[in-house]
């Protein structure tokens, strides 16, 4: 069972061949377009993104504010 564990994260991380996502990346825009639609397209906190994409995958606080500066995120 540990194997596959280990397994399954490690898959998790790779690229999907679709879009050259991977799971938490897809994850976090995923939730970030739902919030986007709950606000109205006011600005988001990122402690607030955090906490969503926390109740989806496990992550650091760090690796989250990675993916959104590697996907293209703006100060407002």
């Amino acid at each position: 069972m540990h194997t596959w564990r280990v397994y399954a994260r490690r898959v998790s991380d790779l690229p999907d061949v679709r879009d050259g996502l991977t799971r938490k990346e897809r994850v976090v825009l995923t939730v970030l377009s739902r919030l986007e639609g709950e606000r109205a397209g006011a600005s988001l906190p990122l402690p607030m993104l955090y906490g969503r994409v926390l109740e989806h995958v496990d992550m650091s606080q760090a690796e989250l504010v990675a993916i959104v500066a590697r996907l293209g995120a703006r100060r407002a």
